[in-house]
Order: structure tokens, then C-alpha cells, then sequence
């Protein structure tokens, strides 16, 4: 737990929108529109209350995982790196309206996360 950080304060949803990844490459958001940055949000083709329920299943059965917070619209998460206790922060919006979910994967302390936050999005994408 030597590298876990603090938790951040600006986390949740606001007007529809998950925090904005901050300038150091160790984040990505399905709602940048930054190269460095952007990613894709979740697709889903069931109904969104399934597609939020499948999204937890997988998030359970990744290691080192805990959800610190859930609603019928949102869950965040916290991923500890096996290694050195690293902390992510990960953070998923239903978005009914696009009918997409939103995604933030951000490293809490660093500068490069070796492509990790953008690798997890990715493979949770392929199980979801």
C-alpha cells in the first residue's frame, strides 16, 4: 500500500460527463477528445440494467479489484497493481442517452502507466 495515494475528490458524474483525465499520459476517457487520451466508450447489445450488471460481474472477477461505488448508472472501482500497490481509479457511466457506457481509467500516482489504464478498458471491452 506504499503507492496507493489518496483518493481523489472529483470523481462521479457531472452534467453527464466523468472527470477529464488530467494532463499526464497515465489516464484514458471515452469522453476525451484528445488523442493521447481517448478511447472508446463500452458497447452493449442487451438492456442497459443487464449491461451494467454484466459490467460489475467482470469488474468482480479481475484481481485486486474493489468497487467503492455503485448506482443503476455508475460504478467506480479501484485496481491495485500486484506489484508495488499502484491504485487506479476506474469509473463507468450508463449513458442512456447514447446508449453507451462512458469510461475513465486513471493512474493516481506517476506519469506513464505503460498503457495499463487503456489495456484494462480494452480487455474488459473484449468480455463485456
Amino acid at each position: 500500500m506504499i503507492f496507493a495515494g489518496k483518493r481523489p475528490n472529483n470523481l462521479g458524474v457531472s452534467n453527464g460527463k466523468l472527470a477529464a483525465c488530467p494532463n499526464s499520459p497515465n489516464c484514458v476517457s471515452s469522453q476525451s477528445t484528445d488523442t493521447v487520451h481517448q478511447i472508446a466508450p463500452l458497447t452493449f447489445n442487451t438492456s442497459p440494467e443487464q449491461a451494467i450488471a454484466n459490467l460489475k460481474s467482470i469488474i468482480q472477477s479481475l484481481p485486486r479489484t474493489t468497487i467503492i461505488t455503485e448506482s443503476q448508472d455508475y460504478i467506480y472501482a479501484e485496481f491495485k497493481s500486484a506489484l508495488m500497490g499502484f491504485v487506479d481509479d476506474v469509473e463507468f457511466y450508463l449513458d442512456r442517452n447514447a446508449n453507451v457506457i462512458q469510461v475513465r481509467s486513471a493512474s493516481r500516482l506517476g506519469q506513464s502507466d505503460l498503457g495499463v489504464n487503456r489495456k484494462r478498458i480494452e480487455t474488459i471491452r473484449a468480455q463485456l
